[in-house]
């Protein structure tokens, strides 16, 4: 947490507010406005780049020139390209098809209300953890950036789920109580929970090989089980809807959130491997066995809630679809941070969700207004 009664000696600070040394009680070189606030005193020294560490940096995290990590700012960037509101997207067709008694199966109405169920507040979820936790400690400017923009994205989707939400006329308290009251959500909650107190805990620190542990763990999680792996059933439930041209609005702002939660997840891989190259000792044979049971806990996790949000088949996929999906999303993410797989031979029953992560240029499905984020293909459903 932001303190301006740490440690900000020129000789240990090159310039601005020590951020990275949360916790140093050492009061020299400070004056009072004359609001009595405290005031960091400045050096002339300028920082390098080999100071700049993703953690437990000595650099100032207010310079955020020159860049260490370019791959964060380029990261900031295409995520400032690919802005999105919910309002933009028609949803005419989606209240029209909701509204008919003939319109969607029992199952297919059961399949949207989880799904919102749980997104709605998810992505509050991962707001607070990158705002309360996530950003403290993180002591690379560069990638607080990304971390504010990331920030910002969480909240268009919540704005997004609600926009839905309202526009289908849905018992709003059903639905955003979900996590409290439907078991295959909350489990999946429950068990981020802890992962994400550890960061928001205002007296947790880092600056230790424990804690430093902890933080990664909780990178881990956040990143490779949370956006990596508990979104992607409803991800696929809903884009499947759209591809038989049924609500196609939800479905239009799912891909949009697709695009941004996979940009999330390689912004997230690239932090943790970057902590692993710059602190080798964590990344403990122990360590590394630990989070393989973590990942393989969330895929149990994720496969109950494909079996309750989909207790038959239905739009041509059932639950058994679901259990190699997320078999080879796990292998996946397991590959991208360096443990050793869990499903070998696990293969990817949609193809076609690669093609919906990799969005270029968005079009309303039913209107021809056309928003551009950036050049490339049309959106299609086929």
């Amino acid at each position: 947490m932001l303190n301006f009664e740490d440690d900000m000696t020129p000789a240990a600070v090159s310039a601005g507010v020590r951020m990275a040394s949360m916790g140093m009680d050492a009061n020299t070189n400070k004056d009072k406005d004359e609001h009595g606030y405290t005031i960091a005193s400045v050096s002339t020294g300028r920082i390098k780049v080999e100071d700049k560490r993703i953690i437990n940096s000595t650099a100032d995290v207010n310079q955020l020139v020159p860049f260490k990590y370019k791959w964060a700012w380029e990261k900031y960037l295409a995520a400032c390209a690919n802005h999105w509101m919910p309002q933009e997207i028609n949803m005419s067709a989606d209240i029209a098809l909701w509204k008919n008694p003939n319109g969607l199966t029992e199952d297919e109405r059961r399949l949207v209300m989880r799904n919102l169920g749980f997104f709605s507040t998810a992505d509050s979820l991962a707001a607070n953890n990158i705002s309360l936790g996530t950003y403290r400690h993180i002591s690379n400017p560069e990638c607080r950036q990304y971390l504010l923009r990331q920030a910002f994205e969480e909240a268009i989707h919540t704005h997004s789920y609600q926009y839905i939400v309202e526009s289908l006329g849905m018992d709003e308290g059903e639905i955003f109580n979900m996590y409290h009251e439907v078991p295959s959500i909350r489990d999946k909650d429950e068990f981020l929970l802890p992962f994400i107190d550890v960061l928001t805990n205002p007296e947790f620190k880092t600056g230790t090989p424990e804690n430093d542990q902890k933080l990664l763990r909780s990178l881990i999680v956040f990143a490779c089980i949370m956006e990596g792996l508990f979104f992607y059933v409803g991800f696929v439930q809903i884009l499947a809807l759209g591809r038989q041209n049924k609500m196609t609005g939800a479905a239009e702002q799912y891909q949009y959130i697709l695009r941004d939660e996979s940009m999330h997840l390689n912004f997230g891989v690239d932090v943790i491997n970057q902590i692993k190259l710059e602190n080798p000792h964590l990344w403990t044979p122990a360590f590394r066995e630990e989070i393989r049971g973590l990942i393989q806990k969330g895929v149990e996790l994720e496969y109950r809630y494909a079996e309750d949000t989909m207790p038959r088949g239905v739009l041509g996929l059932n639950a058994g679809m679901f259990k190699e999906y997320l078999r080879f999303i796990a292998n996946r993410r397991c590959q991208q941070i360096g443990v050793d797989v869990l499903y070998q031979g696990a293969t990817n029953p949609f193809p076609w969700m690669a093609e919906m992560i990799d969005l270029k240029k968005e079009k309303n499905f039913f209107e021809t207004r056309v928003t551009e984020y950036q050049t490339g293909g049309a959106l299609s459903w086929d």
